[in-house]
């Protein structure tokens, strides 16, 4: 049954790559170029020179962006061109950042203080209270909450890379799966129709299922380097728990309810049009809002308190910079996509989940699950009825996110922070061996089990 999924990924790539549809410009194969180029930018320059990627991912990222700019400009015209910037911009971008910054900068005011020792069994417990956390307060909100802490509690350790990379997989990923709130996703299909619960009542048990297996398969792994750890455990006479910056968790709060409040009255209040593309007035007020909150974190947290908490303004400008040309030069990608919606009419659910993750893992995952989603031809209670092949498009969008750097922004972010505090992280590839090794198995057996 495996092999037919890959066969079928194989014989889609030509369609993919080369065909377009009747409506909108006609993009061929040389138009991915740039895309193909800042995704090996990303693999191959931290690698190669680190210090040049890390002064100069802003001016490569805007590179690659204007060598699919310049030219789809020149050859589609400037109305068709600002078409498709703005609609990237205004319908993607924009509200893809916007809430990343507001959910950074919020949960980067709240400060978690314990001596806490990074043993097994605490590590376990942590990882688990974030994917917990994930899906009512984004994955974003609990990353940045929970991966402080974590580093502080690890910092004896020699061997603590594979304890980020296990809290990237379930914090930043996989916990996101019950709610629109955890993962962008999900929050599409929320806006398109799908119940704000569905995704509670149906993924909890492949959720639970997938993060028990990798909650057990990190807990040997970190005993395994636990035990061969040549530091002296540090002495753990109390823990002294406290949070500070509490206030955050009432922005935090309406962060929460804005994103919902969108959602429920989205063709309520109308919209605007900007090059063609609507823009609903009730996404402009949440951004706004959003981000309102972000600078009214900023303003009411003591910097001494953001000090405190390692705080620093890196990882969100890296995730801005490089997502900026990744959702620009992604717009030929998508559109073939997007374009070729025929050619997915015969795969079965388990194809549905591993061509929508594999994807996703690539580019973006909202825009990749919006695709997918229409291309069942099903409206949202035809879909949620069939339980089935909705589920498949949901968990490979979110579930495969962990597969790459690049798969869910705030995999950019714990990678920057634990960068900032001397950790030792795998480039582009030698996360993905990680990822590979560790999801794909459990990814399979989820197919035979659900599919």
């Amino acid at each position: 049954m495996t092999y037919k999924i890959f066969l079928s990924i194989f014989f889609l790539l030509p369609n993919f790559l080369f065909a377009a549809g009747s409506n909108g410009y006609q993009f061929n194969f040389y138009y991915v170029i740039p895309f193909i180029g800042i995704l090996l930018s990303i693999a191959i320059f931290p690698l190669i020179n680190e210090h040049f990627w890390h002064n100069n991912f802003g001016k490569i990222s805007a590179f690659w962006a204007l060598l699919f700019s310049v030219p789809f400009v020149i050859n589609a015209g400037l109305t068709q061109s600002m078409h498709y910037f703005a609609h990237a911009i205004f319908l993607e971008y924009i509200p893809f950042i916007v809430l990343l910054f507001a959910l950074f900068t919020i949960s980067g005011g709240i400060l978690v203080n314990g001596n806490f020792v990074g043993t097994p069994k605490f590590n376990f417990i942590l990882l688990l209270i974030g994917t917990s956390l994930a899906s009512w307060m984004g994955t974003t909100g609990a990353a940045m909450l929970l991966i402080r802490p974590l580093i502080r509690a690890n910092k004896w350790r020699n061997d603590k890379t594979h304890i980020i990379i296990f809290f990237i997989f379930l914090v930043a990923n996989i916990g996101g799966s019950l709610t629109p709130l955890g993962d962008p996703p999900l929050f599409i299909g929320f806006l398109k129709g799908i119940d704000f619960f569905w995704t509670t009542k149906y993924m909890f048990t492949p959720m639970l299922f997938v993060s028990v297996l990798v909650l057990i398969i990190f807990y040997f792994v970190d005993n395994y380097f636990y035990k061969k750890e040549s530091n002296s455990q540090p002495n753990q006479s109390s823990v002294n728990f406290s949070i500070e910056g509490k206030v955050n968790f009432i922005l935090l709060f309406f962060v929460i309810v804005s994103v919902i409040m969108s959602g429920i009255y989205k063709d309520s209040l109308g919209y605007v049009s900007i090059f063609n593309n609507k823009v609903k007035f009730s996404f402009l007020l949440r951004d706004i809002i959003l981000f309102v909150l972000a600078i009214l974190s900023y303003k009411i947290t003591s910097l001494n308190l953001r000090k405190k908490n390692g705080f620093t303004w890196f990882p969100i400008q890296e995730v801005g910079k490089l997502f900026a040309g990744i959702f620009i030069t992604v717009i030929p990608a998508l559109s073939l996509l997007s374009k070729n919606q025929e050619s997915f009419s015969s795969l079965t659910d388990n194809m549905y989940f591993w061509i929508t993750g594999i994807l996703s893992a690539f580019l973006d995952n909202a825009p990749t699950y919006l695709v997918f989603f229409t291309s069942t031809g099903l409206n949202p209670d035809q879909l949620m009825n069939g339980v089935s092949l909705l589920l498949a498009i949901s968990s490979g969008a979110v579930f495969m996110g962990a597969m790459t750097y690049i798969g869910n922004a705030p995999n950019f972010m714990v990678r920057a922070i634990a960068e900032e505090n001397d950790i030792k992280m795998p480039g582009f590839f030698g996360y993905m061996m990680w990822s590979f090794v560790v999801l794909v198995p459990i990814f399979i057996l989820y197919t035979y089990i659900w599919f």
